[in-house]
């Protein structure tokens, strides 16, 4: 057996803040605390913006390209003959899943509207009856988020338990025991890339707080009447 470090530490802190973020969100809905619920959908928003750019620029088995399944890496997982370091084929479709479910129901959130409790930052872009729209396909897509979760931690506990391969630990310490004389630290990812994954997160949520959007017109005054 052979230690080798898969995943870096900005990686790590995406997976367990996106945990906790995703979970503030479906909380705050139930518990109609409206205001804690659009915080943590653009936290959401942020850390998948920080996820995208990192999956171009970060660490070796933190880009997509390294990990993306094909036809043919799926045939060699499904036969036992597949020898990856990163995530396996069927946890990468998971994750592609997820940030594709999780990106349309944050981005979703920032033009919502209920009409009684909520309202998004760039509900003043789009027409009521868009918002209308976009708020009822929000709602919906709730219960697929329930299914998608409820599918990824069935994976996780089956390697877990049944094919005895440990996927919590490494996302905790970064580094993975394998049996491969050839596996290599993953490289990359460095302070240069993280400050740029940084950066535009940081204006992915200014524009998502309404950054681009006209200040909306000042209340009508107070007559005293």
């Amino acid at each position: 057996m052979k230690t080798v470090r898969v995943w870096d530490l900005p990686l790590r802190l995406y997976h367990w803040l996106l945990l906790v973020a995703v979970a503030g969100a479906l909380v705050s809905v139930k518990l109609k605390a409206m205001d804690w619920h659009g915080r943590f959908g653009l936290a959401v928003l942020a850390l998948l913006s920080f996820r995208l750019i990192w999956g171009m620029i970060g660490s070796t088995h933190a880009r997509f390209w390294n990990f993306a399944p094909g036809p043919r890496s799926l045939i060699d997982y499904l036969q036992g003959r597949w020898r990856g370091l990163g995530h396996n084929p069927l946890g990468a479709l998971s994750v592609f899943a997820l940030l594709g479910l999780l990106g349309f129901q944050a981005s979703s959130g920032l033009f919502a509207d209920d009409v009684i409790a909520y309202t998004g930052p760039l509900r003043r872009a789009i027409s009521a009856d868009q918002a209308s729209l976009i708020t009822s396909w929000h709602m919906r897509m709730e219960w697929v988020i329930y299914g998608l979760i409820a599918l990824h931690l069935g994976a996780i506990a089956f390697h877990e338990l049944i094919g005895r391969e440990r996927l919590i630990k490494p996302m905790l310490t970064g580094r993975k025991q394998v049996e491969r004389t050839d596996a290599e630290d993953a490289r990359g990812g460095g302070w240069i890339a993280f400050s740029v994954a940084l950066a535009v997160t940081a204006g992915v949520l200014w524009v998502a707080n309404g950054g681009l959007l006209a200040p909306p017109p000042p209340p009508p005054p107070d007559l005293g009447w």
